[in-house]
């Protein structure tokens, strides 16, 4: 089993929002490669970044912390999501040291954007798939889709995604534990 530790970046700054409201947070640390280095002496074999501001923006906002994670642990695998609609921030996360990014947002409004970026970054695109009562939530979980988290698990698994991150928006942040009903579903997709 692997576990990865999560860092939630908001304005440069270590946070844990609950149940995504940005005005909502908790500030755990001002130097993110500080964070970062606690999980890896404390045994991380790989990070999960979220770069908050960068989800509810659309691009990345939060690029120096992340870059500055990077150049301080250059072996160590690093996933990053939040604003990643493009190819080019694809390309210039995977050139400063990403090994996964994640396509949350995107992937629910332009389908056909996961295929060609498995396509072009074969083994490096990892879908969010962030979800409240089933549904996939995006632009930052400001807005709840039409798309089931299952569906959509099994139209990505086909593109040839990496992964699949499962967040479950009524837990996240409230320190109640994983919806274990909701993740074995979406496994068993």
């Amino acid at each position: 089993m692997l576990l990865i530790p999560a860092i939630d970046l908001k304005t440069g700054q270590c946070v844990r929002l609950k149940q995504g409201r940005m005005e909502d947070d908790t500030v755990f640390s001002d130097d993110p490669v500080a964070m970062a280095r606690r999980w890896v002496e404390a045994g991380a074999r790989r990070l999960h970044l979220v770069d908050l501001d960068g989800a509810f923006a659309g691009s990345p906002k939060n690029r120096e912390s992340i870059a500055a994670i990077c150049a301080a642990f250059p072996d160590l695998p690093i996933q990053v999501g939040g604003g990643i609609r493009d190819e080019d921030t694809i390309e210039q996360y995977l050139a400063m040291g990403i090994s996964y990014v994640i396509i949350g947002s995107k992937a629910v409004s332009d389908p056909h954007f996961v295929s060609d970026a498995c396509l072009s970054f074969p083994g490096h695109v990892i879908v969010g798939l962030d979800a409240k009562d089933g549904m996939v939530a995006v632009d930052g979980w400001a807005k709840i889709s039409n798309q089931s988290a299952t569906d959509l698990a099994r139209r990505f698994e086909q593109d040839g995604v990496s992964s699949i991150v499962f967040t479950d928006i009524a837990r996240d942040g409230m320190m109640q534990g994983a919806n274990m009903e909701a993740t074995r579903a979406l496994a068993r997709a």
